[in-house]
């Protein structure tokens, strides 16, 4: 070792290289944990900078999904009849709630709810992102909402949302035409491809709400908030206004709806008031109602219950799902086949003692009595039914069939409507197709006067009656006139239609409309409970038989149970000479159409021609006095 280097030492070779290792290998790790530093950061900033600023972004923001105000639905007249009020709902959002159960504890108790309700709720919304609002209930009162307002520092992840509801301005008018609201469902989101509806969403679940939703929804807004880590509004940032729905404009005059509803009162069935030359609704009522005001805000199990369950079956749409046998309405189709295919005359007669004899059985009329001898006029003006036994036999069933479907029977009229019934006209071939037997010739007396197999809806009966008094033009019934934007601008306008006409000729429906003239206005005709002064009516009265049982048969009427009792029918227009309304009248075990439904459909003519005076024809000018 050289003496000026002092106490250093030369160093091992193999010492050398192992120490040079060492520093290698540090190098190497230290280089590596920079380059997987590098390589991070590149991923979380540029890779993925924007997602998670996004996901930033979102931890301090908060979309607010704003409900459209639904179109307003208005009548003919421009009143409207619904329109919107402000709702409010209780929400959960699950991302803002860290400790879910002492929050839902405390809400139960405002809400006054037991909790399990509250956890079902939750469940049912578990599949939802988490961002989203659950609701947890509707329709809040004042006392409520002040209560979470108070508490709102207790209660993380629950808010009050504002939502536009339905306000039914006429009550429960109308019900079954203009239906309700209700949360959708999974199985309606499932069906919803095009994300246009989301969970919570209300939508139309029934009537026009439900067959014009896309029309009145409109277009829900946006409104973008800066929360805390609570979930607890801080600021608002920007906000997208919400497109308000169309309006819709109805066909149906809603005087002459109250009109028709009034004169029904509480009992069960059906009116339809029909224009004659164009086929448009200007009533289209069925009772008992719905509780609109209990459906709006999802009816109650026990509700809907009780409306299963009662008698006069409120969940049925009468006038389009209602089928019952049309009783001596149909006779005016038995008679106009009679004189089409020339079997009778107008001055044929038949003599009437009060029944008829037919192979082992006796057809009664519903004069015990007996008519005497019976023209055609006497026999539509009076209803005799053994007249139309004898021109139904000279007529057979499919005849008298063809001439039924050829006025709308046995058909669907086509209304935009849900689950409308097409009622049913017999014929031979049905019959063997449905009961595998043969035609009885002693049924041809039963569908000719509408009892045994014949079924009609009221909707039917109203449009059979209104080609009567037209001429024969069947038009298709409407009860949506226009659709409108915000702004009152048409979007689509509505057009009568012809769906085809009938069979008869001109001078057959005149003498047709003549019978049902002297039905109301000749002192033996049926209907005179439904006569006016200033305007002649003419119509047709029906009794429909719903059973026959031998122990009610000398039992006045209202000691007969209810169930069991005969329907009431009565269908007419006016006025004779040039006619503008159609209305037919169906009273569910009412007994005779002359007394329980013909002053309904005259209150309904004498409002509409309150709001419609008649033609007055001016007098001859008086003579002038003589000179003297």
């Amino acid at each position: 070792m050289a003496r000026g280097l002092g106490n250093i030492t030369k160093m091992d070779p193999a010492e050398l290289k192992m120490l040079k290792t060492r520093i290698d290998i540090t190098t190497a790790i230290m280089v590596a944990l920079i380059a997987i530093l590098v390589v991070r950061l590149w991923h979380l900033q540029i890779r993925k900078g924007t997602e998670y600023a996004q996901l930033s972004e979102n931890n301090r923001t908060r979309i607010q999904y704003i409900a459209a105000p639904r179109g307003n639905v208005l009548d003919r007249n421009g009143e409207i009849i619904i329109a919107n009020r402000p709702l409010f709902n209780v929400v959960w959002i699950r991302e803002d709630a860290p400790h879910p159960d002492e929050v839902l504890k405390q809400l139960a108790k405002i809400l006054k709810l037991d909790i399990s309700v509250l956890l079902d709720r939750i469940r049912a919304g578990a599949d939802h992102p988490r961002y989203l609002p659950t609701r947890l209930k509707e329709n809040i009162d004042w006392e409520t909402l002040i209560a979470i307002e108070n508490n709102a520092y207790r209660l993380p992840g629950v808010q009050v949302e504002v939502v536009p509801s339905r306000d039914y301005l006429y009550g429960e008018m109308a019900s079954h035409l203009l239906g309700y609201l209700g949360e959708i469902n999974q199985q309606e989101l499932d069906a919803n491809k095009d994300g246009t509806y989301m969970p919570g969403d209300l939508i139309g679940k029934g009537g026009i709400e439900k067959l014009f939703d896309r029309y009145l929804r409109g277009e829900k807004g946006q409104s973008f908030m800066e929360v805390d880590v609570r979930g607890f509004v801080q600021k608002r940032l920007k906000a997208q206004e919400a497109v308000p729905g169309n309006d819709l404009q109805l066909t149906v005059d809603i005087g002459l709806q109250e009109a028709a509803e009034t004169a029904m009162g509480d009992r069960a069935g059906a009116v339809v008031a029909m224009e004659v030359n164009t086929g448009r609704i200007l009533a289209l009522t069925s009772l008992p109602a719905l509780p609109l005001h209990e459906f709006s805000g999802g009816i109650p199990g026990n509700v809907w219950q009780q409306l299963l369950n009662d008698i006069k079956t409120p969940l049925i749409n009468k006038p389009i799902q209602g089928q019952y046998p049309p009783g001596s309405t149909y006779k005016i189709v038995t008679a106009l086949a009679g004189l089409s295919e020339k079997v009778i005359t107008p001055d044929t007669t038949f003599f009437c003692s009060g029944s008829i004899n037919f192979g082992n059985r006796s057809y009664g009329c519903w004069k015990k009595g007996g008519h005497g001898a019976v023209s055609l006029h006497r026999a539509l003006a009076e209803s005799c039914d053994v007249y139309f036994y004898q021109v139904g036999q000279k007529l057979g069933p499919d005849v008298i069939a063809r001439y039924a479907n050829s006025l709308g029977l046995g058909i669907k009229s086509g209304i935009t409507l849900e689950n409308e019934k097409a009622g049913n006209i017999p014929t031979t071939a049905w019959k063997l197709k449905r009961f595998k037997e043969p035609w009885q010739d002693g049924e041809t007396f039963s569908i000719a006067i509408g009892q045994g197999f014949d079924l009609a809806t009221p909707l039917q009966i109203c449009r059979m009656t209104a080609a009567i008094a037209n001429g024969g033009t069947l038009y298709r019934p409407q009860f949506i006139a226009a659709v409108k934007d915000s702004s009152g601008a048409f979007v689509s306008q509505f057009k009568p239609v012809v769906d085809g006409t009938s069979l008869g000729s001109p001078r057959t429906m005149q003498i047709i409309r003549d019978g049902l003239a002297g039905a109301v206005n000749e002192p033996h005709g049926t209907a005179t409970t439904a006569k006016l002064e200033n305007v002649i009516v003419a119509g047709k009265t029906g009794t429909a038989q719903v059973v026959r049982l031998a122990q009610y048969q000398a039992t006045s009427e209202s000691k007969v149970p209810y169930k069991y009792r005969d329907h009431a029918w009565f269908t007419c227009f006016a006025p004779f000479d040039k006619p503008q309304i159609v209305v037919t009248v169906l009273v569910e075990h009412g007994g005779h159409g002359g007394s329980a439904a013909a002053p309904v459909a005259k209150a309904v003519l004498t409002r509409y021609f309150e709001m419609h005076p008649p033609e007055v024809v001016p007098a001859e000018p008086a003579a002038p006095p003589a000179t003297p």
